[in-house]
């Protein structure tokens, strides 16, 4: 009995030693396993830590990038901005804009939008916002000036007049009263399309509504823009006088475009009687056209012959030397010597003394007293008084020719004081009224002049021919030749 006892005893113990090894993993014996597993497994590969959002490059740069991640940035996968968001179409964003905006938002919208010339998103916010309710859930209502913004985008997309006048007339839905700049936009459109005649009717039709749309200076440089445009120039010189009478200037596109029309057309005289109309307003008497302009009239009128607007074009090319030597840091113009003698040439068939003293006095300010003028001028002057009747101004301005050049080469010099050619209008001006204007002319050479020996002789040889010639036809008409020889008259005298 007692022996079992201590086998059940000795049994237990160790039941207890191997329960106890079983629960307690790590206080086991590497004795009591006979191998060690030891089977390979692959590693799992480490993922790189995820890279932050890149930043927009420097638009300063010059990088192409900078439009595509900074306008239309790729999504990552830790980016906060939905991907539902980012993948809207542009419509859908505009729609969703457009139901948080009040008037004064929209128009800050359309402000910035217009720097950069969105202008069909423009339209298009338009057009969403007008269909959608207020805060208050009321239809949205636009001012005259919202509206105008949406007819400007119309107009820059390409709408029509046609169009825009439709858009027009629905002002009225909304209790708008169109305005001068509403009617403007819509002349814009008939500019653009040369509709000369419905813009007539348009602008006629702003003059009875009343004070809201009255023309401004715009409403009229548009219709008097597009009649030289399209060469009706009597309809345009309607709308000039209007433009005048109404108190606007003309603007320089607007007389560039006249002097086009004018100048293509022949009608030389319209253009005068534009310039003339400018110079009685006291808002047009400034009328300045650009240097070159007042050459290319300059030099139109000359080869037409057209006295008075040769004068304009010089007029306005002498304010431009006022202006230029009384700015800060002088601009000194001079007008060149070719064209004045080309107007002193039309003066003198023209028979201009207005044109011949402005060509002059233009050559004299030009040259600001540092050299002569060349002998062609003097000569043109001289044959412009001798046309005119004018002998006493022509042999003055000879007598100043000669101070000028008396120390010329001999050959030089018995060329242009020959009065067989150069001088050959003079001495024809001088035998004119025969006898009467012989005796004025020797009487200015001898007495008040004084010119110099040399051309003194040669001149007075030329009258007494011219005496003797007009001595022999008096005879040859009055008395019966046959009885006298003319020789002996010859020598008589």
């Amino acid at each position: 009995m007692a022996s079992q006892m201590a086998i059940l005893s000795r049994a237990r113990k160790t039941l207890l030693k191997t329960l106890n090894h079983h629960n307690n993993p790590f206080k086991a014996s590497i004795s009591t396993f006979t191998f060690l597993s030891q089977e390979p497994q692959l590693a799992e590969p480490s993922l790189p830590p995820p890279s932050p959002t890149p930043l927009p490059p420097n638009p300063a740069s010059g990088s192409p990038l900078y439009n595509e991640n900074w306008r239309s940035p790729i999504p990552q996968a830790q980016s906060i901005i939905p991907l539902g968001f980012l993948h809207q179409s542009s419509s859908s964003r505009l729609q969703a804009l457009s139901q948080t905006l009040d008037v004064p938002s929209l128009m800050n919208v359309f402000a910035d939008w217009m720097t950069s010339q969105r202008w069909a998103d423009m339209n298009q916010l338009f057009e969403f916002w007008i269909r959608s309710l207020d805060k208050n859930g009321k239809p949205n209502k636009p001012d005259v000036n919202l509206y105008n913004h949406y007819l400007r985008a119309k107009l820059m997309i390409g709408a029509s007049a046609g169009e825009l006048l439709d858009l027009v007339a629905q002002m009225e839905d909304y209790a708008i009263i169109p305005n001068t700049a509403s009617f403007n936009l819509v002349l814009k459109a008939m500019y653009q399309a040369r509709e000369t005649e419905a813009a007539e009717k348009l602008f006629q039709r702003m003059l009875q509504t009343g004070k809201e749309s009255m023309p401004d200076d715009e409403s009229y440089e548009l219709v008097v823009g597009m009649l030289f445009l399209t060469d009706q120039i009597d309809a345009a010189l309607r709308y000039v006088d209007l433009t005048l009478k109404s108190g606007y200037m003309l603007s320089m596109r607007v007389f560039a475009e006249c002097v086009r029309s004018c100048v293509n057309k022949g009608r030389l005289d319209a253009l005068v009687s534009i310039i003339e109309r400018c110079k009685t307003m006291d808002q047009n008497k400034a009328l300045s056209p650009s240097w070159n302009m007042c050459i290319f009239i300059a030099d139109i009128a000359m080869q037409e012959d057209n006295s008075k607007l040769a004068f304009y074009a010089l007029e306005f090319m002498a304010r431009w030397i006022a202006r230029g030597e009384n700015a800060r840091g002088p601009v000194l113009l001079s007008v060149d010597e070719g064209l004045v003698v080309s107007a002193l040439g039309t003066a003198g068939r023209t028979y201009s003394s207005t044109l011949l003293d402005a060509s002059w006095a233009i050559l004299r300010r030009s040259l600001r007293q540092k050299k002569a003028p060349q002998p062609e001028s003097y000569l043109a002057k001289i044959y412009a008084d001798a046309a005119l009747g004018n002998l006493q101004r022509a042999f003055s301005t000879l007598h100043e020719f000669e101070t000028a050049y008396r120390n010329s080469p001999k050959e030089a010099e018995e060329d242009i004081f020959s009065p067989f050619t150069s001088l050959h209008p003079l001495v024809m001006a001088s035998s004119k009224k025969g006898f009467e204007t012989l005796d004025t002319v020797c009487l200015l050479i001898c007495l008040e002049l004084g010119l110099a020996r040399d051309t003194l002789e040669a001149i007075n040889i030329f009258i007494s021919y011219r005496k003797m010639r007009y001595f022999e036809i008096y005879v040859e008409e009055n008395f019966d030749p046959r009885p006298f020889k003319l020789s002996g008259w010859r020598h008589g005298i």
